[in-house]
């Protein structure tokens, strides 16, 4: 667990300056590929999978949002949420040649964020949500009536049209990047490594931080099934 970043500030290595660790890159595409497979699952009438595939986007998304405030500075909150004057500085470098940030950008950070919290607000609804018949349910919905359990449902169900249109524009913007900036933000997220970006060397693997993170992930997914 010792990897680290290309050098210091403004390496021009081949390989790029490090911007995401293994965790953030492993929590993205898990995300990727779990997103269909719920999809598929509840479109299926598989609940036990969609159950079990939903538990394990839950503790994936409570490891990323502890991650976003324990982890490496690039996935902490704090290093890319900013206000309406940084995004409108961001807005007008939007040009090429363009220089990429470190982490993510202060347009891209909104994006973050509205992801995460549609996530955050899927997943809760489901943990809730009773079927009609009243046969299937969210682990936690013998804590609500079925008028409730109902009403998670049908937001749940709602909701995710939401969440697929997040990830449309989040497609969009990615494509736009790479046409337009000829910036190619998926490899980034495959290797973890941007040429040209700015970034200081976030020293060793955070393994303590990260095991912390993670029991905190498995304990809350064992607690909503007691």
């Amino acid at each position: 667990m010792t990897e680290t970043a290309a050098g210091a500030p403004g390496d021009g290595s081949a390989a790029g300056a490090l911007v995401w660790d293994w965790s953030v890159r492993v929590f993205h595409w898990t995300t990727v590929a779990l997103i269909p497979m719920l999809w598929w699952s509840a479109e299926n009438g598989a609940m036990d999978w969609h159950r079990r595939f939903g538990l394990t986007l839950m503790g994936l998304l409570i490891f990323r949002l502890y991650w976003g405030v324990a982890g490496i500075n690039t996935a902490r909150f704090a290093s890319f949420v900013k206000g309406p004057k940084a995004i409108t500085a961001y807005l007008a470098r939007m040009k090429r040649p363009y220089t990429p940030a470190a982490g993510h950008n202060p347009l891209g950070a909104l994006s973050v964020i509205a992801l995460l919290a549609a996530l955050t607000a899927q997943i809760t609804a489901g943990l809730f949500a009773v079927d009609v018949d009243g046969i299937e349910s969210g682990p936690l919905a013998s804590l609500v009536s079925f008028k409730q359990g109902r009403a998670a449902a049908e937001f749940h169900e709602f909701f995710f049209n939401v969440l697929l249109a997040l990830i449309v524009l989040h497609i969009a913007a990615v494509a736009y990047y790479f046409i337009a900036l000829k910036t190619n933000l998926v490899r980034t997220m495959i290797t973890g490594r941007r040429k040209g970006a700015v970034t200081a060397n976030p020293g060793p693997f955070p393994l303590t931080r990260f095991l912390i993170g993670a029991v905190l992930a498995v304990a809350a997914v064992t607690l909503v099934q007691l």
